[in-house]
């Protein structure tokens, strides 16, 4: 279904952005919401949220400053200017930089069009009127660039437009060659110094974001230090100063870095995570001395420093107890943060479910304290091997039956009890081998007790749909 962002401009909706189906059908921005639902009859029309809009761009603006070139900003509401100036090399020349660019938008689902010019002005006319996807400009060449993008390019105003067609002026190339005198009388001074800043003859600076700088606290010691507990208290002191800066910008840390300067200028670092922004100085210190004995002070250290790599916003704060006498839920994080640091973070997880029909697919690792929702309602062993292990000795009735015995792993089981089948297709639209793919699932118990979740491939019926082995895939509780 086609599909627009409706605006409000006075007692007026517009059409403020519109999907490739809409365009294709003749729907354009700035067209009333009444004439588009005169056109296409099932047009779904939603709100725009400009607000929504303006977060997504700060964050890709943002993202820019840190991982593409320093001066970076939203260019208007739906683009960013970025200065490739002494940093294109680094991504491999402008061309490739273009295309790694689009591709990474394209990965988060947006439609990018990148342009490279030697002005700010030139850049952005091509970016929003020019035909190709990536436009890279060579030096000097701006006038021959734009010359026949039209004067809406230029960001002029609407009544410098309305002058301009009235005068036969409909694309940039019909002002290059007029004198600055006249074209300043008709169609404005600020037209005409549009027009040089998309040509480079007048500078248009581009005013950089400044990320927040990132908090550090620091501590010079009067007298080297090397022992466990000397160290220990100074980073309950880097704490406690750390705590007062991240509670003036209402963050809590996730992330923190020690460094710690040794009499001979190198450096010894320790680094800890949470798996929840906290204030807490006592649990960030507790953390810290699970891992002080990774910290080789040598013939001391003069210097330590802490900084918050990474900080979330943290509002106010649960307390333990609870006015109305019921019971409160204990808090885990700072449990997990304590095993984490035993551990590491990488043998802590939980499971969230993965919308897919392949049970090897459908299950992927979440952060410990995630929540996930969306579980299946039908059954699903508890343990799930990696890959499903092939039985050998399989006697079972086709095309329904379980089977009867199996052995798996050199053992023989005799099957006493078993349900099934559940039938799995596989995931066409994925991968071309799976068209005719089809899993027949078993839940069998033998005579221990253990419970089992095998399956054959193919139904028993068609051979294209599976060679009728039998492969074990998951074990009950």
């Amino acid at each position: 279904m086609p599909l627009v962002l409706a605006a409000t401009t006075g007692q007026r909706q517009i059409i403020a952005a519109a999907c490739p189906a809409a365009l294709a059908l003749g729907l354009s921005p700035g067209m009333a919401i009444t004439q588009a639902r005169a056109l296409v009859s099932d047009l779904d029309v939603r709100p725009t949220d400009p607000a929504a809009d303006a977060a997504v761009l700060d964050r890709l603006t943002m993202h820019a400053v840190r991982h593409w070139t320093p001066t970076a900003a939203p260019s208007g509401e739906d683009g960013l200017w970025l200065d490739l100036t002494g940093a294109a090399h680094l991504h491999g020349g402008e061309a490739r930089f273009c295309a790694r660019l689009v591709r990474f938008c394209r990965r988060f689902g947006y439609t990018a069009r990148v342009a490279v010019a030697g002005a700010p002005g030139a850049a952005h006319a091509l970016a929003r009127y020019g035909r190709g996807e990536v436009t890279v400009v060579p030096g000097g060449g701006e006038a021959q660039a734009i010359g026949a993008l039209p004067l809406a390019a230029l960001r002029l105003t609407p009544d410098a437009i309305v002058a301009s067609q009235r005068f036969g002026f409909d694309r940039i190339a019909d002002l290059l060659s007029l004198p600055r005198g006249p074209l300043a009388r008709r169609l404005g001074l600020a037209s005409v110094r549009r027009l040089d800043e998309a040509l480079g003859r007048v500078a248009e600076p581009i005013v950089p974001v400044v990320p927040e700088e990132t908090p550090v606290v620091l501590r010079r010691l009067l007298e080297p230090i090397g022992t466990a507990e000397a160290i220990a208290q100074v980073i309950g002191d880097l704490l406690a100063d750390m705590m007062l800066v991240l509670q003036r910008r209402g963050c809590g840390v996730r992330a923190l870095v020690l460094v710690a300067e040794r009499l001979d200028g190198s450096e010894q670092r320790l680094a800890i995570g949470t798996a929840r922004a906290t204030r807490d100085a006592a649990h960030l210190t507790r953390l810290f001395q699970l891992r002080i004995e990774r910290l080789d002070p040598g013939d001391g250290i003069e210097t330590m420093r802490l900084a918050a790599t990474r900080t979330d916003p943290l509002g106010a704060t649960v307390v333990a107890g609870d006015l109305t006498g019921e019971d409160v839920v204990p808090d885990v994080a700072t449990l997990v943060d304590q095993i984490a640091g035993r551990v590491g973070e990488a043998a802590l997880f939980t499971t969230a479910p993965v919308e897919s029909d392949v049970p090897e697919r459908a299950v992927r690792r979440a952060p410990p304290l995630a929540a996930p929702a969306g579980w299946p309602s039908w059954k699903r062993p508890v343990r799930l091997l990696l890959r499903p292990e092939m039985l050998t000795g399989v006697i079972a009735l086709l095309p329904d039956a379980p089977p009867r015995r199996f052995t798996w792993r050199g053992n023989v089981h005799s099957v006493v009890a078993g349900d099934g089948p559940e039938r799995i297709h596989g995931e066409w639209w994925l991968r071309d081998g799976e068209v005719w793919a089809v899993r027949d699932y078993f839940r069998v118990e033998d005579e221990t007790g253990a419970r089992y979740w095998l399956f054959r491939r193919g139904d028993g019926v068609d051979a294209a749909t599976g060679d009728l082995s039998w492969y074990l895939h998951g074990l009950f509780g």
